[in-house]
């Protein structure tokens, strides 16, 4: 293996970018303007929930757990070598992580699939709320089914959330990754719940899976039509990000 891939896997390089990757990210959130989109979400959520999001569009998401009992979370997160380095800022951030991830069709053995579906299953029945993007791997902005199974079987909602910046950095890769810059103001939206019967056949399954990912465009469209001065600020609910 040459050197710099032993540098980039080795436990010390992860963690300190783990470490970097938390702080930086608590200098976004504290130096921002949150707004809330609709004012009371966090008053109407059914908890513990599953909350979806896409991926790429994630790195704020920690901030908006509050230091509440009913608001312990754990996020579903890739065995991969950037997954270790969001797993550790995730940690240092207070999310409890579950390590895996999905497939293209459905075949949850694939990466530690498996085991994370029952480990998420697991957290919701112990009460913890889940998090996870909703994107089918490396395919941008489609829902795929792992997100809805886990509804399926658990029995709780789906709340689709987007999360967005005014200052950002907009990557040109596979998920169209927003970095979040300091000073913003930032839009946090969601809708929802979105349930899935446990008896649902594979039309209903697949029409719930269209559902979300509308949604989760939806509340895409919606956080970034906030923070660019698109959408009146009044029609939102604004608050200080740090709080």
């Amino acid at each position: 293996m040459p050197l710099m891939k032993r540098i980039v896997a080795s436990a010390a390089f992860q963690s300190a970018a783990g470490s970097l990757a938390a702080n930086y990210l608590r200098l976004v959130w504290k130096t921002s303007h949150l707004v809330c989109d609709p004012p009371h979400m966090y008053e109407e959520v059914e908890m513990p929930a599953i909350v979806a999001f896409w991926h790429g569009q994630h790195f704020l998401a920690p901030f908006i757990k509050r230091n509440h009992d009913s608001h312990r979370t754990k996020v579903l997160i890739s065995r991969h070598r950037d997954g270790e380095i969001n797993a550790r800022a995730a940690e240092k951030l207070g999310i409890e992580t579950i390590r895996g991830s999905g497939a293209h069709n459905g075949e949850f053995h694939r990466k530690g699939g498996a085991a994370g579906f029952s480990a998420m299953l697991d957290a919701l029945e112990q009460g913890f709320n889940v998090a996870l993007t909703a994107d089918v791997p490396k395919v941008s902005r489609v829902c795929g089914m792992g997100v809805i199974k886990l509804a399926q079987h658990s029995g709780r909602p789906i709340y689709p959330i987007a999360l967005a910046s005014s200052r950002r950095i907009e990557l040109d890769n596979w998920d169209k990754s927003a970095i979040n810059l300091p000073f913003s103001r930032v839009a946090f939206c969601g809708c929802g719940p979105f349930l899935v019967p446990r008896d649902a056949d594979s039309a209903t399954v697949e029409a719930k899976r269209q559902e979300v990912e509308a949604a989760l465009n939806d509340m895409t469209a919606r956080a970034y039509a906030i923070v660019d001065g698109k959408m009146k600020i009044a029609e939102a609910a604004s608050g200080d990000a740090a709080a």
